[in-house]
Order: structure tokens, then C-alpha cells, then sequence
């Protein structure tokens, strides 16, 4: 979605985030055990791949060989970075690109005519870029899962 106004343009995002191979997400039911239409908390759990073990080979199932060294190496980074304890945690997934893209900004030619603002939201990740001539640019990312 998008609009402009007269000196800024809105860009909205809708981003779907994909569980890391080997996981999948489910939606936590209300205390009524209802699906609610707005989902609070995902849970992250752990897929049985052994058939894609065996039909692809080298991919190692995560939830029967625990030890391996690529759950650790694959799985692990992404979840303890998006992740409190077996949630999709929303603060965590709005910091995650306003990371990435304040280090890279610093390495785009454009950061030397527009000024880039990582405005606060717990909801979604949002900035601002804003040139030289005062034109405002705002992004707006919200994220989902199916």
C-alpha cells in the first residue's frame, strides 16, 4: 500500500515471515481455545523431517537428533534472534531490519543526501528517509504468519 500527501509519500509493507527449515509455526489459542482473530503469541516448534532426510539426504532431522550441529548452526541464530523462549517475539522482529538496514545505509551513496530516522513502534518496523529538498519518505514494515 501506498500514498502521498503533500510533501511525503507512505510506503506499508506487509512482510510474511517463513519458519526456519526444520520449524514451523502455530498460532496460540485464546483461554477459550478459540483461534483469535488477531493472534497475540506464535509458537515456534520443531518439524519432523525425517522423510525430507531421506528423500533429499545430508538434512538432519531437528527433532530427532537434538545434537546435531546443524540445528545449532541453522535454526538456532534466527530463532534466538526473533525468538523468546518458543515465541515469535514482536519487538524483536521490528529491531531485527532496523539493524539491518542502519548498517547498511551507511554504505549506500544516498546516505549523504537523506537523512534516515528509525521512528519507535512495537508493532512494526518503521523509518524515515528525508532529502535535501524536505520531501519525507516514510516505510512502514508489518510482519505475519500464515
Amino acid at each position: 500500500d501506498w500514498s502521498v500527501q503533500e510533501n511525503a509519500i507512505l510506503y506499508r509493507l506487509l512482510m510474511f515471515l517463513q519458519p526456519p527449515p526444520g520449524h514451523s509455526f502455530s498460532l496460540e489459542p485464546d483461554t477459550t481455545g478459540q483461534q483469535p482473530p488477531r493472534p497475540s503469541r506464535t509458537r515456534v516448534l520443531l518439524e519432523c523431517m525425517c522423510s525430507r532426510e531421506q528423500l533429499l539426504g545430508g538434512r538432519q532431522c531437528f527433532l530427532h537428533h537434538p545434537d546435531s550441529k546443524l540445528r545449532r548452526n541453522e535454526g538456532s541464530n534466527i530463532l534466538h534472534t526473533l525468538c523468546t523462549d518458543s515465541f515469535l517475539a514482536m519487538e524483536k522482529i521490528t529491531r531485527w531490519p532496523q539493524v539491518l538496514v542502519r548498517s547498511a545505509w551507511q554504505l549506500l551513496p544516498q546516505s549523504h543526501h537523506c537523512q534516515l530516522t528509525l521512528l519507535p513502534s512495537s508493532q512494526s518496523c518503521r523509518f524515515q528517509l528525508t532529502t535535501t529538498s524536505r520531501m519525507n519518505i516514510y516505510t512502514e514494515m508489518l510482519f505475519a504468519v500464515q
